[in-house]
């Protein structure tokens, strides 16, 4: 069976650049996968469609950065930040980075028993690129 493929990450790029959050739903079982990918992951259709996502979700889980697991450039763009598992509104789950988090914050979300905790899509400027981090909602 022969799949058209199509340039995936291109078109997710060009969807940032235009303000869009793209990811492939699947027509067979609903899955939208995100970031995107051909295959759905939850029935292993091959046949999936672009979707605009809200950038709306949740963060399950909140690492900080330690001198060897970040990226220099986040540090130059991004004062407070942490890593975390991710679940969009649509329903899928990831690894992101997330802003507006540092070690006070943090202790304050444990503390309260606060997680998960909402957050949204934006994009950060990289050299000649843009990329998807999230951000704490506003309380």
């Amino acid at each position: 069976m022969a799949i058209k493929l199509e340039k995936v990450v291109e078109k997710f790029y060009q969807g940032l650049e235009e303000g869009k959050f793209l990811g492939r739903k699947c027509p067979a079982c609903g899955a939208v996968e995100f970031p995107p990918v051909y295959a759905c992951n939850s029935c292993g259709n091959l046949e999936t469609e672009w979707v605009e996502i809200s950038g709306k979700g949740v963060m399950k889980s909140i690492v900080l950065p330690a001198a060897l697991s970040t990226k220099p450039e986040y540090r130059e763009r991004m004062k407070n930040f942490a890593y975390g598992e991710v679940e969009i509104e649509e329903g899928a789950c990831f690894n992101a980075v997330v802003t507006g988090i540092n070690k006070k914050k943090r202790k304050e979300i444990y503390e309260n028993g606060k997680l998960p905790v909402p957050i949204h899509a934006t994009t950060l400027q990289r050299d000649g690129y843009k990329t998807v981090v999230f951000e704490l909602d506003e309380e």
